[in-house]
């Protein structure tokens, strides 16, 4: 009897490539490095993060909104703490916690950011070098407050997390046009 030794090779077989990332390489070794990989999904935490937002109200009476783009945003990279392999193509990336607890105490003033922007805002988590507050609004769109200002990340957590571990420039929020 004759064993086969044919492989994929041999016949010109190749295994299916990976689909390609969301993100550029730098970000997604990041991501990686820090836990995530696509499919990730923490519904549990993030409904815990949620109960924990709604349920808090500071001294004034102030509370926090709680919206599906920031529950969705929680499940998927919550709890990571990502840190930037690479330099920044245009200034220091951010090491990052994604855990919204950072915001916990300033409902007052992503409610402030949420009503000059039209919408509310949710915190997302931190930077952690700069103590930069990461939120996203009912969109999906996320920004960051900083003692320097308030910042424009992108449309959504993909392109927020592009630009912060990429180190993109973020565009400044000015009241004007």
């Amino acid at each position: 009897m004759h064993a086969d030794r044919t492989t994929s090779a041999s016949l010109g077989l190749t295994r299916p490539a990976e689909p390609p990332s969301r993100f550029p390489a730098p970000v997604d070794t990041a991501l990686r490095t820090a836990g995530w990989q696509p499919g990730r999904w923490d519904i549990k935490q993030a409904e815990i993060w949620a109960d924990a937002l709604r349920d808090h109200v500071s001294p004034a009476g102030h509370r926090h909104a709680v919206f599906p783009a920031a529950v969705e945003a929680w499940a998927e990279f919550g709890g990571l703490r990502v840190t930037p392999a690479a330099a920044g193509r245009q200034v220091a990336p951010a090491t990052l916690h994604l855990d919204p607890l950072h915001g916990l105490h300033l409902a007052r003033t992503l409610g402030d950011l949420g009503r000059a922007l039209g919408t509310e805002v949710c915190p997302l988590g931190a930077e952690t070098d700069t103590h930069a507050l990461l939120a996203v609004d009912t969109e999906g769109r996320v920004y960051a407050l900083d003692h320097t200002g308030d910042w424009y990340l992108g449309p959504d957590i993909d392109h927020a997390l592009t630009t912060l571990v990429a180190g993109i420039a973020p565009q400044r929020l000015t009241t004007h046009g």
